[in-house]
Parts: C-alpha cells; sequence; structure tokens
C-alpha cells in the first residue's frame, strides 16, 4: 500500500496553523495587557504628582530602598523628609500613598473606605470574614453586635481571669531564671495573651475578687504603657481603597481607586507631632496635656477602630502591675530587639531581658 505525502503534511500543515495563530493571539494579549499596565502607571503617576518621593525604579519601584529589615527606619526618614504623605512604589504600575500626618489620618478615618485587604486575604481561611476583613453593611451588623460585649463595665469582670493567666506565666519565669536570668519573653508573652482570650470567651467569669478599681488608678503606669504603644504601635499599618476623590486640609488630592496605607508608626515617630520622637518620655501622656486628636492611634480610629482596645488596655495594665510586683527587669544590651513590619509588629530577633525575682 502507498501512502501519499499530501496526507502526510496536511495534518503537519494544520498543526502548525494552529500554533502559529495561538502565538500570534499569546502576542496580541501581551501587547494589550502591557498597554493596560502603561497606561495604569500614568494615571498613578499623575493621580500622585502632588506627593513627591524619592524617583522609583521603572519596574522595581521603591523595593530596593525598603529591604524587609530596614522597611521601619527607611520609613522614618521617608517621615523627616516629605511632609504628611508620601508615594511607594511597590512595583511599575502598583504604588500605593503612605500617610504618617494626623490631619490627613483624621479625613481618611472619618470616611467609610473599604480596607485594601493586601496580606488580609491570606488570613481569610484561617479567621474567616469578621471584623476584621468585613466592609459595608455586613461589618456595620457585625459591629452593632459585638460592641456591648466590649463595654467598659462589662470587661472588668474579667480582670481576675487576666490575673490568672499572667501569674501562670511568672510562675514559669521564675523556674526558668533559676538556670539563666537572661530570658527571651516574645512567646511567653503570645502564649500569656491566648490564654487570657481564651478563658474570657470560654470560662465563667473568675470568683478571684481582684481589686478591678485599681486599673482606674495607676495614672504613671498607664502613662508608660501609652509611651510604649506610641514608639511601638501593635498594627503599624493599615490600608484603605478611596471609594470616592478626597482633598486633604493642604489642598492636595487624590482620585477614587488609589491605595493608602496608614502608617501608626509613621505616624508615632513623626518629629512634626511628637518632638524628639525616639525619647521615651511617659510625660507627653501625663494629665492636662493636649495634642491631636489623631496623633496617637495605636487601635486606629473612626468608626473602624479596635473593638478590644478596652480589653487590652486592661490586659496590659494587669501585666505590667503584677509582673512588676515579682521581677526587677533590664534589657540585654547584646540583643537589642529589632522592630519588623507585618500585619503586627514584631521582633525579629526576640525580646530579651534580664530578669530578678524580688525577695
Amino acid at each position: 500500500m502507498r501512502v501519499s505525502v499530501l496526507s502526510l503534511t496536511s495534518p503537519l500543515g494544520s498543526v502548525s496553523g494552529l500554533l502559529q495563530v495561538a502565538a500570534l493571539l499569546g502576542l496580541v494579549l501581551l501587547l494589550l495587557k502591557a498597554a493596560q499596565l502603561y497606561l495604569h502607571r500614568q494615571w498613578l503617576l499623575k493621580a500622585l504628582q502632588q506627593f513627591p518621593s524619592p524617583p522609583p525604579h521603572w519596574l522595581f519601584g521603591h523595593n530596593q530602598e525598603f529591604q524587609k529589615d530596614q522597611e521601619l527606619q527607611q520609613l522614618k526618614k521617608r517621615v523627616e523628609e516629605f511632609p504628611c504623605a508620601s508615594p511607594q512604589w511597590l512595583w511599575g504600575s502598583n504604588a500605593r500613598l503612605t500617610v504618617y500626618d494626623p490631619d490627613y489620618m483624621k479625613v481618611i478615618l472619618g470616611r467609610s473606605d473599604p480596607k485594601s485587604l493586601g496580606s488580609y486575604r491570606l488570613l481569610a481561611p484561617w479567621i474567616g470574614y469578621g471584623l476584621l476583613l468585613l466592609d459595608g453593611q455586613r461589618w456595620f451588623q457585625h459591629r452593632r453586635m459585638l460592641t456591648p460585649a466590649f463595654h467598659y463595665d462589662i470587661l472588668k469582670p474579667y480582670v481576675g481571669l487576666m490575673a490568672n493567666s499572667v501569674q501562670v506565666m511568672l510562675d514559669k519565669w521564675e523556674e526558668l531564671i533559676s538556670q539563666d536570668s537572661y530570658l527571651d519573653i516574645y512567646g511567653h508573652i503570645s502564649l500569656m495573651t491566648l490564654d487570657t482570650i481564651m478563658k474570657c470567651a470560654f470560662s465563667q467569669q473568675d470568683s478571684e475578687q481582684t481589686d478591678r478599681n485599681h486599673l482606674d488608678q495607676m495614672p504613671y503606669t498607664t502613662m508608660c504603657i501609652k509611651e510604649a504603644l506610641r514608639l511601638y504601635p501593635p498594627v503599624p499599618v493599615v490600608g484603605r481603597e478611596l471609594s470616592k476623590p478626597i482633598t486633604f486640609p493642604d489642598g492636595r488630592s487624590l482620585p477614587k481607586g488609589i491605595m493608602v496605607s496608614l502608617s501608626f508608626y509613621g505616624l508615632h515617630h513623626n518629629p512634626k507631632v511628637w518632638p524628639n520622637p525616639e525619647v521615651f518620655d511617659p510625660s507627653r501622656f501625663a494629665l492636662g496635656t493636649t495634642s491631636h486628636s489623631h496623633a496617637f492611634l495605636p487601635f486606629s480610629g473612626g468608626s473602624r477602630n479596635c473593638i478590644g482596645k478596652q480589653f487590652a488596655m486592661n490586659e496590659l495594665k494587669v501585666a505590667v502591675a503584677l509582673t512588676l510586683l515579682r521581677f526587677e527587669l533590664a534589657p540585654d544590651p547584646s540583643r537589642v530587639p529589632i522592630p519588623v513590619q507585618e500585619v503586627v509588629l514584631s521582633s525579629k530577633n526576640g525580646i530579651h531581658l534580664q530578669l530578678r525575682k524580688i525577695p
């Protein structure tokens, strides 16, 4: 039997033609995407032109400037050099405006723009869509339902539970420092916090008669806690996506669709807001001192502020008071904590202290 040459070449020709069409289609789609990215970059450049920043690389943006371990140090340099806010280019056609001015904060937090979820999306499978991730009417319904549970008077009976969790941690410390007076407390604090939340969420109210009124009679301790929260805000930054145009008090404006990062760390280290911002000075929060309503935002601000801020303050006061009753603490000069900006502020190398039990 003879096989026709034509019968062999025809299928090959068909496959070759399909490959050519597919390649051409891919090239067209690639060019369309490139044009889309170019136009978006031009739109961003125009939208952010009123806000100066160091010149970004055309592709890598400011990523070379904001290396992981140096991100917060670079941010503080930006705060000093560029008033109120400055753009940060993540890559060629992706940019956001980083804000660290109280007047700007007040304007943005007074609106109802949705969160720019970013890394929060990664948390959704683990924490679900609750207050942290929801927006709009569903968020409002959840917030209204949960707010009564965090009323000041409702939280007071939980002080005993908080004290129990702290005492468990301190007992462990006493056992550990018999071997080595230096201790990394980072993990211990995290476990104590989790233990407190679990007890308060699922346990009966404690019968221990801790004097809860003492929480309102610790003015200097409260000043120290607030100053620590100024230097090291638990959540260093949150994001918003502008749902409509915005104009700031100095006349500069942004269009709808711009991503805005509210840097509480930058705000708290802004020398125009807090003189000598790197100095630990509890007197900044002394009774009678005044400051901008949005100069101090360790728990964010506006309608989406942290619903658990009073719970957190109570826990901090209990933990500090009970710890100082049992131990003297000193930093380890050879291992100074290196703060890093993640979803929450953390320390790259732990928090190492020297502890000495008070007789």
